[in-house]
Order: C-alpha cells, then sequence, then structure tokens
C-alpha cells in the first residue's frame, strides 16, 4: 500500500526546509480560489446551507456551501436564486451583526463532498458556523485532556476529486467554527504553485514571486494591495480527521497555514494525520496565537515538525498544545523574523519518524517557559547557532522553569556553528565546554553562556542542612533543578527548585534544610543579554551518617505508557480496583516481507498487520520499533532509503488501523543485518522484510513469531 503523497516531491520539500514563502513563485492555482472584484460591497447576510451537494451554481431547491460563500462575497446575486434557496437568505441591517453561514443538513448527509475548491471567503467578519448544525452537542468531547467538541459537519474532496485546500480566507475578521476538515492535498499538482491546507490564510491577490528574496518578511507588504487579512480566527474544528477520528485514506496535506496575515488565533482545534505540519506559517504571521490545541500524529510523509514557525511572527505566542506523537519536533522556528513565546504546553513522544529537539530555536528573543516536555527522541530544547541579520547567532533565547524528562539528548543545548551537520542542528550537538574566548559569543547559541558548574559533584548535609555552591556568568541568575538521572549526567532538569543570584566573582550558594541525602541536582544560567544556557552537570547531596537513599534518579527508570490523548471519565465513573497483570501469552508474528525492489503492503502482508494491529489494541501497553531491511543487492545508500520506506509504509498501515503513532517508531538498517546468506531468491525474500521489535511497558515477557506466509519470491 503506497503513501497516498508522492514519497519525492516531499523528500525535495524537506531538503529545501519547506520554506513556506518559496512555494508561491507561481500564482495561477490562487486565481482559481480568489473571488472576483467586487465593486458594491455585498449585504450582511444570515445563511443557512441545507444541501451537502457541491458543483455548478444553479437555482434549484437547494443552497450549498459554495452558493453560501458566493452569496457572502457579493459574486452571486440574490436575484438569481431560486425561491426556495431565498428563503434560507436573510439580509441583516450592518449594525445588527456580520454576516453568517449557519448549517441545517439532513441528519445522514452531513458530508460536504468538493468537487473543486471553494471560492475564498473574502467578506469580512464572515462567521462560517459548524456548530449551528442539529445534532451538534457542545459538551461532547472526545478527548480528556483539552475539550474540542465532536463536530458534525464535514467537508472533504469528492471521491476521485484531487482537491487541494479546503477553506481559502483573505478576509479580515472571518472565524471558522465547529467543522471537520480532511483529505485536501495535491499528489498530482506541484506545490511550488501555493501548498494545499485544510485552511489557508493570505491576502486576495496572489502571492508574489519571493523565491529569491530573504528574509521575505523584510518590507512586507510587497505591494500596496497586498494586504493581510486580520483577526482571523480558527476554533473548535477537527483538521486531518473525520467525527469517527479513523485516519483519512488520504491525508491533508497541512492543517492550518497562515501565508500572510495578523493576528490570526487557532484555539482548541484538534489537527492530526496530516502529511505535513499540524499548523505552518509563511511570509507574515504577526501576534499569531496558538491556545489549548492537540496537535497529535502529524508530520507523516513530510515536513515533519508539529508547528512550523517562519516568516515574520513577531510577538506570537504558543500556549497551552498538546503536541503529541508528531514525527519531527513538536515546534520548529526556521529563521523566524521577531520573537515567539512558547509557555504552558504539553509536548510529548515526538520525534516518531526524524530524531528531533522538542523545541528548536532559531532566532532572536525567544521565550521558553513553564512548559512540560518527555519522552522526546531528541533533546528538549535546541538553540541553534544560525545568524540572522548579523554575526551573531540566535540569542537571548530565555528557556526557564521547565519540565523535562525521558529525552534523548539534554534538556537545553546550545549549538555551536563548527557542528553544522542536520543531526546536529536538528538533535542537538551535546554538552559544550567552558569556554572565556573573545570570540565564543560569535560561536555558539544564546551567545555562548557557559553551563553552571558546581564546585564540587557532592555536598553534605551538615546540622541539618546542606549548602549547595557553583560559579556561573557574572550578571546571570542560576536557576537550581531536582534531577532524575545520575550524578555524572547533565540534567534532565526534572523539577524547579529555586532561583539564587550569582554575585560579580560569579560565584552561587544554595541552602536548604529540605534535601534529603541522594538528592540529584542540576542547574541552569539566564542572562538577558545571551539567553539560557545548558545544563550544568550533576551533583548529589550525601549525609555523613546515613546510606544514600538515590531514589530521584531511580524513578526516570519509569516509562510512560505512549498515549496522546484519552477518553473523557464518564459523569459517575464506576471505581473498581484492576487486577494484577497476567503475562502476555500472544503467538503474533513479528515480520512482514516485501517484493524485490518494493515498499507497498501486499494483500497477504496486510493480514499479517491486521493481528498485530489486533494485539496491539487488545493490549494497549504494547509499544512497538519497526526496523526496515533489505537484501544485499544495490548500494548502501539505496538500501538503507528503501528500507525507510518499508518501515514507513508498514507504520501508516498500523496507524490507519487505529494504533497511536506515539507507540510506533520506525528505524532503517538496510542489508547491515541479513538473516541468510542468500543462497538462492527464497533467503533473498527472507531478507526483504519489516521487523517488529515488541516491548510491554510493564516489563512482561511476550512472545512473538516469525512468519512467512507473505513471502514475495523473485520470479
Amino acid at each position: 500500500m503506497m503513501h497516498p503523497l508522492s514519497t519525492r516531491r516531499y523528500q525535495l520539500l524537506m531538503a529545501c526546509g519547506l520554506a513556506a514563502t518559496t512555494l508561491v513563485s507561481q500564482v495561477a492555482v490562487w486565481a482559481q480560489a480568489t473571488p472576483a472584484h467586487v465593486t458594491t460591497p455585498p449585504p450582511d447576510l444570515h445563511i443557512v446551507v441545507n444541501s451537502s451537494q457541491d458543483g455548478p451554481i444553479q437555482a434549484d431547491e437547494m443552497l450549498t456551501l459554495r452558493e453560501a460563500i458566493e452569496l457572502t462575497n457579493g459574486t452571486l446575486p440574490l436575484a438569481s436564486l431560486s425561491d426556495v434557496e431565498h428563503a434560507q437568505v436573510t439580509v441583516v441591517e450592518p449594525a445588527e451583526s456580520a454576516s453568517r453561514i449557519e448549517f441545517n443538513l439532513p441528519a445522514n448527509q452531513t458530508k460536504i463532498q468538493l468537487v473543486t475548491p471553494l471560492p475564498a471567503i473574502a467578506s469580512p467578519d464572515l462567521t462560517l458556523d459548524g456548530t449551528t448544525q442539529p445534532g451538534y452537542d457542545p459538551a461532547l468531547s472526545a478527548t480528556a485532556e483539552i475539550e474540542v467538541p465532536i463536530p458534525v459537519v464535514e467537508i472533504t474532496p469528492a471521491p476521485e476529486a484531487e482537491v487541494f485546500r479546503g477553506l481559502s480566507i483573505v478576509a479580515s475578521g472571518v472565524t471558522v467554527r465547529g467543522l471537520s476538515l480532511y483529505g485536501f492535498t495535491a499528489e498530482h499538482r506541484a506545490t511550488a504553485i501555493t501548498p494545499p491546507a485544510d485552511i489557508f490564510i493570505a491576502h486576495r491577490l496572489p502571492p508574489p514571486d519571493t523565491s529569491q528574496q530573504y528574509p521575505p518578511a523584510q518590507g512586507f507588504s510587497y505591494y500596496d494591495e497586498n494586504i493581510p487579512p486580520e483577526d482571523v480566527l480558527i476554533e473548535h474544528n477537527w483538521l486531518g480527521m473525520p467525527p469517527t477520528e479513523a485516519m483519512p485514506e488520504t491525508p491533508s496535506a497541512f492543517g492550518v497555514s497562515v501565508f500572510n496575515s495578523q493576528g490570526t488565533t487557532v484555539r482548541r482545534n484538534r489537527i492530526a494525520h496530516h502529511d505535513g505540519s499540524a499548523i505552518i506559517t509563511g511570509a507574515r504571521a504577526e501576534n499569531l496565537k496558538v491556545e489549548e490545541n492537540i496537535l497529535v500524529a502529524n508530520g507523516l510523509a513530510g515536513m515533519p515538525d508539529g508547528i512550523r514557525i517562519e516568516g515574520s511572527v513577531d510577538n506570537s505566542v504558543i500556549s497551552g498544545n498538546l503536541v503529541c506523537g508528531n514525527d519531527g519536533a513538536g515546534i520548529f522556528l526556521f529563521k523566524p523574523e521577531g520573537a515567539i513565546e512558547i509557555r504552558d504546553n504539553t509536548i510529548k513522544f515526538n520525534g516518531q519518524r526524524l530524531r528531533r529537539a522538542a523545541i528548536y530555536l532559531m532566532g532572536n528573543g525567544h521565550r521558553v517557559v513553564d512548559n512540560e516536555i518527555n519522552n522526546q527522541k531528541g533533546p528538549g530544547v535546541v538553540v541553534t547557532a544560525f545568524g540572522i541579520g548579523s554575526r551573531n547567532p540566535s540569542h537571548r533565547n530565555l528557556i526557564q522553569n521547565n519540565v523535562f524528562a525521558s529525552l534523548e539528548g539534554l534538556s537545553i543545548d546550545l549549538n555551536t556553528r563548527r557542528h553544522n551537520g542536520v543531526q546536529d542542528f536538528q538533535r542537538g550537538d551535546g554538552p559544550n565546554p567552558v569556554r572565556n574566548s573573545d570570540n565564543r559569543r560569535l560561536d555558539t547559541g544564546n551567545l555562548a553562556i557557559n553551563a553552571p558548574q558546581f564546585l564540587s559533584p557532592e555536598f553534605f548535609v551538615m546540622n541539618g542542612k546542606v549548602m549547595i555552591e557553583g560559579m556561573a556568568d557574572p550578571g546571570s541568575e542560576v536557576e537550581l533543578y531536582l534531577s532524575h538521572a545520575a550524578d555524572s549526567a547533565h540534567g534532565p532538569l526534572s523539577q524547579p527548585l529555586a532561583t539564587v543570584a550569582v554575585d560579580q566573582a560569579g560565584h552561587f550558594t544554595y541552602e536548604s534544610a529540605e534535601l534529603p541525602s541522594g538528592t540529584i541536582v542540576s542547574a541552569i544560567a539566564s542572562d538577558p543579554r545571551y539567553g539560557t544556557s545548558e545544563p550544568a552537570l550533576n551533583t548529589v547531596v550525601r549525609s555523613l551518617s546515613a546510606t544514600d537513599d538515590n531514589s530521584a534518579a531511580s524513578s526516570n527508570l519509569d516509562f510512560e505508557v505512549p498515549q496522546c490523548t484519552t477518553r473523557p471519565e464518564p459523569p459517575e465513573p464506576v471505581v473498581v480496583a484492576p487486577p494484577p497483570p497476567e503475562p502476555i501469552q500472544l503467538q503474533v508474528p513479528r515480520n512482514v516481507h516485501f517484493g524485490l525492489d518494493r515498499d507497498n503492503i501486499s494483500a497477504e502482508s496486510a493480514a499479517v498487520l491486521d493481528q498485530i494491529a489486533a494485539a496491539m489494541q487488545i493490549h494497549p501497553t504494547l509499544v512497538v520499533d519497526l526496523h526496515g531491511h533489505t537484501d544485499s543487492r544495490a548500494s548502501d545508500a539505496y538500501n538503507q532509503e528503501l528500507a525507510l520506506r518499508r518501515a514507513r509504509n508498514a507504520r501508516a498501515y498500523l496507524i490507519q488501523q487505529g494504533i497511536d503513532p506515539a507507540r510506533t517508531t520506525i528505524r532503517s538498517l538496510g542489508e547491515t543485518q541479513l538473516l541468510t546468506s542468500e543462497r538462492d531468491r527464497v533467503e533473498y525474500a527472507r531478507n526483504r522484510r519489516v521487523e517488529f521489535v515488541f516491548r510491554d511497558v510493564r516489563g512482561l515477557n511476550i512472545t512473538f513469531v516469525d512468519q512467512d506466509t507473505d513471502l514475495q519470491i523473485e520470479p
């Protein structure tokens, strides 16, 4: 089963970094979705859509969504409606309210299947309100973490139709609420025209050619007519998924794409299962607010990051979101202009396909505060050494009062310029040495502010108190943390403990009577001129008279069951003590096979994967690592890529069967672990495989078996 989007195209987009502003060098498609110029502003209308049909505009008994948008834009005269359609429209005085589009679809016909892109929404202050559909329950949420009501009205392409965009918004004050949009992509259309998305926000006229200009946000607008819409509100929608929560057969490319806008708010949406990012910005997105959204399982085949920020984004805030199970970073800032605040988010189980930092920062003056970051296939926060507008690398980025756990890297990693590989920049380059050279400020993220250094690897409790001392850069302040790790590690920064000043000589002290023997302590330093440092090498509190407990370190070994969301509790739950877990005795296959030079899932392999998915649904504590393999023919590089595609497609199949993406990771082993010596065609076929390495997070024994019912022997 091939992935519905072009793998090659997304490889190219990833290689280029998908600077969204370079995706607009052609403008033909934009013109298709942009309303014609309206000389006389249309009246404010209240419209009730009573038909889920789509197609040519015509006077009949049904008023469609396409016709409703044309009416509010002023490109469809009221006089052209039939009497029955006209009954669905009310002209309101401007002083009463702005235009509204509501829904009253038949109960069994709530899916609107588009045959071509809808006209862009060009009526200022319009509200497109799916919550008006009968059957919508604002109190009914499928998730307990953040309540986003289940939509009733669905908007998706018709079967066999390729519609590259759900809604295009080019007017200020537009609100889109309570809808499900999914399936919008551009498999057969060059994405260099304009990016496909569930919702796309930009100015009316075609975007200018910015492919030779950087940074694009400087001097924007390019022309007087490129006026960005302001105060757009996207709330209570499900993007990328239907109300059934199933993964669509054709995933959308992106969720919300903010190409050119000011003051857009994306609030309390559930955005999942996109081939690219859930939210992406382009040339301009100042005063953007991304608040209390659930962003799960995005980046499945292209831009892998949950939130991708580019362009002019000053004074923007990302707060209160659940960012989980995405295939790259949770939040990725790529060469932004302006500063962003990232606060109060839960960011976990990201980096499922590409190991990246949970939060990746370029630029200056960002604030990362009060976030929970855990179970990341990479570091917590990486600050790159990429200079923007000057020779200085990214700096003045304050990273404070966050909680980190179960990371593959440092809680905070400041990249140096000499470590400039893709892996270094996206995953961090590890602890930096203490430096005091004259040019260090030009070399490292956050201007090379040094991590604190404790004066001793251990401090002893005396007279009921312990005095912890260390050195840090003068002018900074030190934030002490409890750390659930070994005393020889750098963090993780598990729990904020205290903030202390650093004197002019660079010395700091902290005294406490509350720290028991065995407590592990780490620290970071922050200076508003430079930013926040990497974590210090941990120190440990010792007792002169007692054996160290060291329980703080052991708690880091606890493994959280990979789960992004849970169901809301019933109103009156019945509390029943669960029985002790029984050892799992399963006879489930742990491998599938592939044809020569193929990465698609055969019907026989699909049957095997169905068994694996069923076992994982029955046992929610099972997690799996998918290892892609090839036979020994072809080059190492080719086999590495082929094995990656095989693992990725097997994972996509499991996700389509309802397996939480956070429970699956992939690795490509190419031809490095052959099962057979390849003496004949059968042995070659046995090497072309994906193996499933299972683990039960409760630590129980599991029995899985090899199978060859889907073996594909070459002619």
